[in-house]
C-alpha cells in the first residue's frame, strides 16, 4: 500500500532521521488527535509504524520523496506471511508444554519461521539486533527440540536455514 502526502519534508527532517526526529506537520490536527484520544502521542506515528510493522513480522516501512513535493509512505505485505500467520497460533504449532519453556527470542524464530516459511541466523540477528552466534545456539537448540528442521549442507553454507517441523 503507498500513502501520498503533498508537500516536502520539514528542513530539520531528512528520510534518514525521519524515524527518530520529532515533528509535526499540521501541529493543530496533531493536538485534536491526542485530545480526542485518537493517538496516545505527538509525534507518535513514525515510530509507531514501525513497530506495528515488526510486530506482525511485515518489512519495515519505507518511506521515500517521489517528486521532491511530497512524501510517500510504502507499505509492504505478504499474503504468504499472512497465511501462514493465520495458519495457527504458536500454542498450536510448538504445543504449550513446549511453549513454556522457550525464551524469548526461541519464541521470535518460531514467530519468523511462521512468518516467513523459514528463519536464518542472519534474518533473525537483523530482526532483533542481537548477534548471529546467539541465534545459531538458539536455532540449533529449537531443531533438539523438534519445532525446526535444518536445511542445510554443511555448517558454513550460506544457503541454509530453518522450517517449523511438520
Amino acid at each position: 500500500m503507498e500513502i501520498q502526502s503533498p508537500g516536502k519534508l520539514p528542513n530539520l527532517v531528512t528520510l534518514e532521521n525521519l524515524r527518530h526526529t520529532r515533528w509535526s506537520r499540521n501541529p493543530v490536527i496533531a493536538r485534536t488527535l491526542v485530545e480526542l484520544v485518537w493517538v496516545r502521542e505527538l509525534n507518535e506515528g513514525v515510530e509507531r509504524i514501525y513497530e506495528d510493522m515488526d510486530a506482525y513480522l511485515l518489512n519495515p516501512p519505507t518511506f521515500s520523496e517521489p517528486n521532491n513535493a511530497s512524501v510517500m509512505l510504502t507499505l509492504e505485505n505478504s499474503i504468504s506471511s499472512r497465511m501462514l500467520w493465520r495458519g495457527g497460533s504458536l500454542e498450536e504449532v510448538v504445543g504449550v508444554d513446549a511453549l513454556e519453556t522457550l525464551n524469548e527470542y526461541e519464541i521470535a524464530a518460531v514467530q519468523l519461521a511462521m512468518a516467513h516459511g523459514r528463519v536464518t541466523t542472519k534474518g533473525l540477528a537483523e530482526r532483533t539486533g542481537k548477534g548471529s552466534k546467539l541465534f545459531t545456539r538458539t536455532l540449533r537448540g529449537l531443531v533438539d527440540k523438534q519445532i525446526l528442521v535444518w536445511h542445510g549442507t554443511a555448517p558454513n553454507d550460506p544457503s541454509q536455514h530453518y522450517t517449523l517441523v511438520k
